[in-house]
């Protein structure tokens, strides 16, 4: 018999996780081990299905109370198997009825519903840096499964031409009881004469061939708000795959991907510039062009501007509907080189009589150095 799987193990949570913690990791995994990811991968596709078998046990609070006595009692069977025990009292009530009573609620039967939509398709889309952080409108084309219009995605000629499933009625679901010498099991399983659809087609849609859907090239135009970053997303409801069981289609999923830019640095929605300064705007002032989103403006810089300096420039970071990042100036004071003998002596000229204590960080290190070593260490 092969080993029961580890629900919590395969979502990557704790046992006590709760339901926000489940849920987010099984989008994380899905993101991850999607089929439309890796085409062909047959490893991928079975993680991808052990992925939603383990969430839709675990995000189910009955299921996982289940799930949750059977570890704690694995010789008793559970989800798959028998609970053993004899009964209480002498009254026939066995283990197996737990289960039973587990889904089976109150006033009558378990209504376990399942999820018949189409898979999701997720795309990559590739955007620069300003389309990225203006906003912009792309298409993407992609091939997907699209319910066929001429049996509403039924399968059944005209979309009329199916009946109710009798063994089932209509719900797709049936429970399966089976008496043991440990007991009784009972679970709850697709009905085997409709396969779940809870239908039976009477007669096939010529056009689709009862498969309710067709495969088509589809163009989808996406209004992307200004503010997209790396891994973000945008969902469209119903452009995903067609459902296989008359249900309504998957979405389509855009994540994205930012190109990087030559000048700007973006961290959320606030924007960083390196900027040089010559070394006589740092020592003297001066204006210098800085750029924003739109267009490039002069700022003032402030006389005795040190390297490592960062000036706050107010809403000229991102906009979005939920506010405006501002943009940062990192300010690194450049040098100049290969100077000529005539420069380099008017430099000197004109620094010979500067004080140590116009150099606020060397007087700093001076003093720091003379207590640490009894004496004037710093020289000019």
């Amino acid at each position: 018999m092969a080993e029961k799987k580890n629900y919590y193990e395969v979502l990557g949570v704790s046992k006590d996780a709760s339901e926000e913690e489940i849920k987010a990791a099984y989008k994380k995994l899905v993101k991850q081990y999607h089929p439309d990811l890796h085409p062909g991968d047959k490893l991928a596709a079975e993680k991808f299905k052990e992925i939603n078998e383990a969430n839709e046990v675990l995000s189910d609070k009955q299921k996982r109370a289940a799930y949750d006595y059977e570890q704690a009692h694995p010789g008793m069977g559970g989800m798959g198997g028998g609970f053993g025990g004899s009964g209480f009292g002498g009254g026939g009530f066995g283990f197996g009825d737990i289960f039973d009573s587990i889904f089976q609620g109150f006033g009558g039967g378990a209504s376990v519903q399942r999820d018949t939509s189409g898979e999701d398709i997720q795309l990559t889309m590739n955007l620069s840096f300003m389309d990225a952080a203006k906003g912009c409108r792309k298409e993407v084309s992609y091939s997907r499964n699209e319910p066929c219009p001429s049996c509403k995605g039924t399968g059944a000629k005209g979309g009329t031409a199916f009946r109710s499933c009798a063994k089932c009625g209509g719900k797709g679901q049936v429970r399966f009881t089976q008496e043991t010498m440990f007991g009784r099991t009972v679970r709850v399983g697709a009905c085997p004469d409709c396969g779940g659809r809870g239908k039976i087609i009477t007669d096939k849609c010529p056009d689709c061939k009862g498969k309710g859907y067709l495969r088509r090239e589809t163009k989808v135009t996406l209004d992307i708000p200004a503010g997209a970053d790396t891994n973000s997303y945008m969902r469209k409801r119903g452009y995903g795959q067609a459902s296989t069981e008359g249900g309504e289609a998957g979405d389509l999923i855009v994540v994205f991907r930012v190109e990087p830019h030559r000048l700007f640095e973006r961290k959320n929605m606030d924007l960083y510039v390196d900027l040089p300064i010559p070394f006589r705007t740092a020592a003297l002032g001066g204006t210098v062009k800085v750029p924003d989103l739109d267009d490039a403006f002069d700022y003032t810089i402030p006389e005795g501007t040190q390297s490592g300096t960062t000036f706050t420039v107010r809403g000229k970071g991102i906009k979005t509907r939920t506010g405006t990042g501002n943009l940062y100036l990192r300010v690194f004071v450049e040098m100049p080189t290969r100077l000529t003998k005539e420069q380099k002596r008017a430099l000197e000229a004109a620094t010979a009589d500067f004080d140590v204590k116009q150099y606020e960080k060397s007087k700093q290190y001076s003093d720091r150095l003379s207590a640490l070593y009894g004496k004037d260490a710093y020289r000019k």
